[in-house]
């Protein structure tokens, strides 16, 4: 039965591309756009870990910041989304210096900064916190922007706090979010 539903749509598909009708969007872009989801993406690769003491945030060159390969990454992650439908996107970042520079190389769009996308990896009494705040960007933004893809870069406490997932660096997450 689902090879024959897999060459119902073989067909379909083919007598789409036949006719020079447009072809639906990829699942991701089409996910995306349903306003029930959002990409959560952990900044590229920074080399080291946590941030050097009496960092501070207004200065990239106190804080551990992307390296070659994150910058790649990054760049690489962006291209791989147009690859997918996505060639604009509501994008978001995290005061810190690494996340701000992975949504910028992402090339989606400007990038808003938001706090409550900030690592509370240094003080982990503020995870409900920013958790709470997380939540309230997202449904804020969701029912601004509800068919435009939002994509928010963050650090791997926040989207731990908020998904249950661990991912690692330069990884995303869809999330289907509940208004």
């Amino acid at each position: 039965m689902a090879i024959f539903k897999l060459m119902i749509r073989l067909c379909a598909i083919l007598l789409l591309i036949g006719s020079g009708a447009v072809i639906a969007q990829p699942p991701l872009a089409s996910a995306l756009q349903d306003g029930q989801h959002i990409l959560l993406m952990r900044h590229a690769d920074a080399p080291g870990f946590g941030d050097p003491p009496n960092y501070q945030l207004d200065q990239c060159n106190t804080q551990r910041n992307l390296g070659e390969l994150g910058r790649k990454q990054a760049k690489a992650t962006g291209d791989w989304l147009s690859k997918q439908g996505i060639k604009q996107a509501q994008v978001f970042s995290s005061p810190w210096c690494r996340c701000i520079d992975t949504a910028l190389l992402l090339n989606k769009g400007n990038v808003a900064i938001e706090p409550a996308l900030g690592s509370f990896f240094d003080n982990t009494s503020q995870a409900d916190v920013q958790t709470k705040n997380l939540i309230a960007l997202i449904a804020k933004e969701r029912q601004k922007n509800p068919r435009s893809p939002i994509i928010m870069v963050t650090h791997q406490v926040n989207i731990g706090a908020f998904t249950g997932q661990a991912v690692g660096s330069g990884e995303m997450i869809l999330v289907k979010v509940d208004p």
